[in-house]
């Protein structure tokens, strides 16, 4: 029998699983008990409620980026390098957990309104750590000095973001090389020079 903190983490994984094929409102605790092979009453020996379970799952996504993106932040490198390097490890988050993302970019405006501004305020914290490389870049003369820091930081965490879609872990092209490729044409454009 299994102990009860691999059943809750069952219950998680079962949770994200099924609220990123079907979304957070289409999945009901039945349909999750079904996944498990338990009985629906049985889950609440382990949770309090579905919102519990999502949100645990986007708080697991919240932490896999801040993880992945604050040694690169706090890290020595040109901002060129810190550019590429948080491309690199934020399509590493997506691709190891894409079902956890999913949830985290699309389900996430499900949550009560106070934690949904406490995930609102994570969020933004990622895109201050691009703008904070953004703006490194120029101050140390790497970029352009008429930089929008906005746009250029939405547009890097956007294009980021949306790999969700389309990237795979076992593709052609390596995380790194997604990386490598967006990071060139974000700082060189699509012009030819």
């Amino acid at each position: 029998m299994p102990d009860a903190t691999s059943r809750k983490e069952q219950i998680y994984r079962a949770s994200a699983k099924l609220f990123s094929e079907r979304g957070y409102h289409a999945t009901s605790m039945r349909d999750l008990a079904q996944a498990l092979g338990v009985q629906g009453g049985s889950l609440y020996a382990h949770i309090s409620s579905k919102e519990e379970l999502l949100w645990e799952i986007v708080n697991r996504a919240a932490d896999e980026f801040d993880a992945a993106l604050e040694p690169i932040r706090d890290s020595r490198l040109p901002a060129s390098e810190k550019l590429r390097a948080a491309l690199e490890v934020h399509f590493n988050v997506i691709s190891q957990n894409r079902e956890i993302v999913t949830v985290f970019f699309h389900e996430w405006k499900h949550l009560p309104i106070i934690k949904m501004e406490e995930i609102t305020e994570r969020r933004a914290s990622v895109e201050r750590i691009y703008r904070q490389i953004l703006e490194e870049g120029v101050r140390n003369g790497h970029f352009r000095k008429d930089l929008d820091f906005r746009l250029a930081s939405l547009l890097s965490l956007s294009s980021a973001n949306w790999t969700y879609q389309w990237l795979n872990p076992n593709g052609r092209l390596t995380a790194k090389e997604v990386a490598d490729s967006f990071c060139a044409m974000l700082l060189d454009g699509f012009r030819k020079v």
